[in-house]
């Protein structure tokens, strides 16, 4: 009887196991006017590159973290699995393809060029035929690429294995942006932020990426049950297609999520910011304004004072509205009576308009009616 009892324990463990292990997670960040925001990573590896899994293991994995879109991105170069798997650089891209439609997840056909610094290493995604570019010369390769109308961005620009001391912009990337063979440049890769690269995409109008380049299973490298997350590029596109991502990219319609962090232009920022952020009540008191605030999203708001107020106004340096839940704030104004509306200038300390500069916003409050 005990061994039974043991035994049907055990059975009620592995089933309660499974089913958690099928379960869907959602990544709370809204749509900006006129856009969907799409969570996409761009760069992924699968054992037929350096990878350690099967590329619908790659399916699996985004299904359950809850993003959009993946692209396997398998070196051209780097293959040391080759006794083992086709050499066929399309092939990763094929034996994930059925299972992500079934799963409705955007499978976007890519791959990496590997190659010395200069120019490093590049993915080109939206490709027809990455056997193409499996050629000697780099320029070759990424213009056979370029030929496929693929997107194509710089990797990891400060990776220390590269550039152990520096990021470095070379002559290479120049000529590749006067080819029109880059459009965007990876502002974060795994756990490293480039402030170099965040602000050459500023500079020369290039799309800002952001991946997970994940090697491994993916819950070997972050700890999703507690509440980590791969980074990701956050696209906002019209319609949830790969068409639309395509558009979005191209268009320089993007922002990079990381470690509770949003890198990305000031237009995009401030859109998500406003649609992450609800007033939920504003009283008035003799001696204050009282202001009750809900974050609906998974991204907690870290929120300054900026330069620039009333200096009759007293509240907080620093707070944070945090993810899924609510911040009371005070202002405190000896005549607040005296005040119908309140204007207070913010900045958002983790929404990163440019490297080591917060999101400036000014928010207005008026009281509610009796």
């Amino acid at each position: 009887m005990l061994k039974r009892r043991i035994f049907l324990v055990f059975i009620v463990l592995v089933i309660s196991i499974t089913a958690q292990s099928q379960l869907r997670d959602t990544i709370r960040i809204p749509g900006i006017p006129g856009y969907h925001t799409l969570k996409y990573d761009p760069h992924i590896h699968t054992v037929f590159s350096d990878g350690a899994v099967w590329p619908t293991i790659r399916v699996h994995e985004a299904w359950r973290e809850g993003l959009d879109g993946i692209s396997i991105t398998d070196h051209i170069e780097y293959r040391p699995y080759s006794n083992d798997v086709v050499s066929d650089h399309n092939r990763a891209y094929e034996v994930a393809k059925p299972l992500a439609e079934q799963l409705g997840i955007i499978l976007i056909h890519g791959t990496e060029i590997s190659r010395a610094m200069p120019p490093g290493h590049f993915n080109a995604i939206f490709l027809k035929d990455a056997n193409t570019t499996d050629v000697p010369d780099w320029r070759d390769a990424i213009g056979a690429a370029k030929e496929q109308d693929a997107f194509i961005f710089w990797n990891h620009p400060g990776w220390a294995r590269q550039q152990p001391d520096t990021t470095l912009w070379f002559e290479e990337h120049t000529w590749l942006l006067e080819n029109g063979m880059i459009h965007g440049i990876e502002v974060v890769n795994g756990r490293s932020y480039y402030p170099e690269a965040h602000q050459w995409c500023l500079d020369m109008g290039l799309t800002m990426v952001g991946t997970s380049d994940i090697h491994n299973p993916i819950g070997m490298d972050y700890d999703l049950q507690g509440g980590e997350r791969r980074p990701m590029t956050l696209v906002f596109a019209r319609e949830r297609t790969a068409e639309g991502i395509r558009k979005a990219l191209f268009a320089g319609r993007t922002a990079v999520y990381f470690d509770d962090k949003i890198v990305g232009r000031e237009e995009y920022l401030d859109a998500l910011f406003r649609e992450s952020l609800q007033v939920r009540s504003v009283t008035r008191g003799q001696g204050s304004y009282g202001i009750r605030l809900y974050n609906p999203t998974d991204i907690p708001l870290e929120i300054s004072k900026a330069r620039g107020n009333d200096p009759s106004f007293e509240f907080f340096r620093t707070t944070t509205v945090p993810a899924g839940g609510y911040s009371n704030i005070s202002v405190y104004i000896s005549n607040a009576r005296d005040y119908d509306q309140i204007e207070l200038r913010l900045n958002i300390d983790n929404f990163l308009v440019e490297p080591g500069k917060g999101l400036p916003v000014t928010m207005r409050f008026v009281p509610d009616a009796n």
